[in-house]
């Protein structure tokens, strides 16, 4: 199986959908960094590390969800985005799993592609 890339920062979350559709849980991995953090939700402590990752996407692949991204906003400053989206999580029968407006950092790689820094699916964390 082709390992998909993202050339630009907004292509990234189309590229993971497909890769959702395909099942493929190693490539969905790639499109994030080693030293990836998330804040989800946003009033939890930081997650980070690749296995985060396969547990929040392996129930999209099971049901093949499709992830629908639309990029509002993009900053780019050298090898690093700033992003920001309106997502959703579809399955097979409509029914939305999951939906919110991102705030993401990609950084990019010396191949040229993009890959997730920082995701904050719902936002960014408050202070307090």
């Amino acid at each position: 199986m082709t390992m998909r890339k993202a050339m630009r920062p907004r292509d990234v979350a189309n590229e993971i959908s497909e890769c959702i559709i395909e099942g493929n849980i190693e490539n969905i991995l790639d499109f994030f960094h080693p030293d990836y953090v998330m804040s989800f939700p946003p009033t939890e402590s930081l997650k980070s590390g690749l296995d985060t990752i396969r547990t929040s996407f392996q129930p999209f692949i099971d049901k093949k969800a499709k992830l629908l991204s639309k990029v509002t906003g993009e900053l780019i400053n050298s090898n690093i985005a700033v992003l920001q989206a309106n997502w959703s999580i579809i399955d097979l029968e409509g029914n939305k799993m999951g939906e919110g407006s991102s705030t993401e950092v990609l950084k990019q790689r010396t191949d040229g592609s993009w890959q997730y820094y920082i995701d904050c699916p719902l936002g960014l964390p408050l202070l307090e």
